[in-house]
């Protein structure tokens, strides 16, 4: 008798980031699983929650990759190098969500409600941010301010830069690692000219 040939996590994914994509969050779980051609039980057996399902077609992660690093970060290194690095960082994770989301939403297709709670994902990479800055202030590393609204400058233009790139053509601009690391650069001087202790 022949084998049953194993259908892939990857596989998956993709069926559901299409329907995802197609339908929004309120798409079936039953219809990605035909069209991945395997059980619906068989989905829920690898990934527990329609949300984690969602989360991981979209390569988007439930837990922010931010929290760990940032806190690892705090008192240590150069801070305006560590500026610099993390938004590279957060500028690639924007440019593989970003155009996953914007399609959704332009389709007029639901997202999870997390998206739309106060402690959404945003919400959560807004705060994590503030409060690494604000521990950053706490030990003489930058000057008192608003840590909030520093976040908010450079997490913003951060999107912004990856809105603008994806609105440019359809099929997005290539990126440019040096325009991106030029960017980056020139973000944070300014920046940093306002916050440096």
């Amino acid at each position: 008798m022949a084998r049953i040939p194993k259908i892939t996590n990857q596989q998956i994914l993709e069926a559901a980031r299409e329907i995802f994509l197609e339908q929004g969050f309120g798409a079936s779980t039953l219809e990605i699983a035909q069209k991945a051609g395997i059980s619906e039980a068989s989905i829920f057996k690898r990934f527990p929650t329609k949300e984690e399902l969602f989360f991981a077609s979209m390569g988007i992660p439930e837990i922010s990759p931010l929290g760990k690093k940032l806190d690892a970060l705090i008192g240590k290194g150069n801070l305006k190098q560590n500026l610099i690095q993390l938004s590279l960082e957060i500028l690639e994770f924007n440019r593989q969500v970003m155009p996953r989301l914007m399609m959704l939403r332009s389709r007029g297709n639901a997202i999870p409600e997390i998206f739309t709670k106060e402690d959404s994902p945003p919400s959560r990479d807004l705060q994590t941010f503030t409060k690494f800055l604000e521990q950053e202030m706490a030990q003489k590393r930058l000057l008192p301010g608003n840590a909030q609204t520093i976040a908010m400058i450079l997490l913003g233009s951060l999107m912004n830069y990856v809105f603008l790139e994806q609105m440019q053509s359809p099929e997005g601009i290539p990126a440019d690692d040096q325009n991106d690391i030029n960017f980056v650069q020139n973000l944070v001087e300014i920046i940093w000219q306002g916050i440096s202790p």
